[in-house]
């Protein structure tokens, strides 16, 4: 049974008002980690108070490729009719204007030099077949990933290195819950230098934009990020990788950097909203959700990501199974 430690300190905006289940894993102040196969849970009684309150999935399932990996992932068209059975389990977790962000990776033909539209045609057939909306495509892109098919690139040099995932943002309705100024960037030094001198050469541009001065040059506080989002992925001392050396548990090998899963949060929730991960890995969408004050549930099948996942959380875990 599930240990807990410490008070409920759960306020009355929380989700979590019941005695957790048997499938919990573990749970924080914030959230609760769920052990079990994604396609059985979200059908079940344990996720059923939580239908129709989900303010974003974001998540990464196992990608299309041809080979099978340690952490699961059906292949072919096989993998087409997997993905598209949890559409509807996800559309009823979801709130009205809730989001889905899902992340997609690409794969190679076998043997060839040659890219798969796999992981293509999966999107297309899980937002079709779903009724979701494609609000917006964003590109993760690594800079720091290894030179990938090793055959073409390093070996044969026919190909460049692949280094972007696809995101897509679906929802049930045209207008789902974002905002903007949740993610303003920095301004450029060239954008910072303008504001300071208060002065713009206004007028038609090349592109028939007319730039109008009154509005270009306001500070509006940062500026709005593109959709193609450059982040690395290397660290080897973060706190989730020393916890699996320190405890000897192989880490999850595909895991999405925490400032890409804040970046989507941030943008499509507010604090006390409510995040779901079916295929949740070693976790990272659930410690982004516990930083960023918002109420998260995970789902996980293989007890060993399990495990290793509860590193993110440095001692704020109050209970887990034993």
């Amino acid at each position: 049974m599930l240990e807990t430690t410490g008070k409920n300190r759960d306020g009355p905006s929380s989700p979590f008002r019941g005695r957790p289940t048997q499938t919990v894993a573990y749970i924080t102040r914030r959230g609760r980690m769920f052990l079990g196969k994604s396609d059985e849970l979200l059908g079940s009684d344990a996720l059923g108070p939580y239908r129709g309150r989900v303010n974003l999935v974001l998540t990464s399932p196992p990608f299309p490729l041809n080979t099978k990996k340690r952490y699961g992932n059906e292949t072919g068209e096989d993998y087409i009719k997997w993905l598209c059975a949890f559409g509807p389990l996800i559309k009823q977790m979801l709130a009205p204007d809730g989001s889905i962000v899902i992340e997609m990776g690409n794969s190679w033909q076998p043997g060839a030099p040659v890219m798969s539209t796999l992981a293509l045609k999966a999107l297309l057939a899980f937002q079709e077949q779903s009724g979701f909306h494609l609000c917006q495509e964003f590109i993760w892109h690594n800079p720091a990933r290894l030179p990938t098919p090793a055959q073409w690139v390093n070996v044969e040099r026919v190909r460049v290195k692949d280094s972007f995932t696809r995101l897509w943002w679906l929802s049930r309705t045209v207008k789902p819950k974002a905002n903007n100024k949740h993610v303003l960037q920095e301004y450029s030094s060239s954008m910072k230098d303008l504001l300071r001198r208060g002065t713009y050469n206004a007028g038609k541009r090349p592109s028939e934009h007319n730039i109008r001065p009154d509005s270009f040059l306001k500070n509006n506080g940062g500026a709005i990020p593109g959709n193609v989002l450059t982040l690395s992925n290397t660290s080897a001392g973060d706190a989730y990788q020393v916890y699996c050396r320190r405890h000897q548990i192989r880490p999850h090998p595909a895991r999405m950097p925490v400032a890409l899963a804040k970046f989507f949060i941030k943008f499509m929730t507010d604090p006390g909203d409510l995040v779901l991960d079916p295929f949740s890995g070693s976790n990272t969408t659930g410690a982004a959700a516990e930083d960023l004050e918002r109420y998260w549930i995970s789902i996980e099948a293989s007890n060993e990501y399990v495990l290793g996942s509860r590193g993110r959380f440095d001692g704020r875990i109050r209970g887990v199974h034993n």
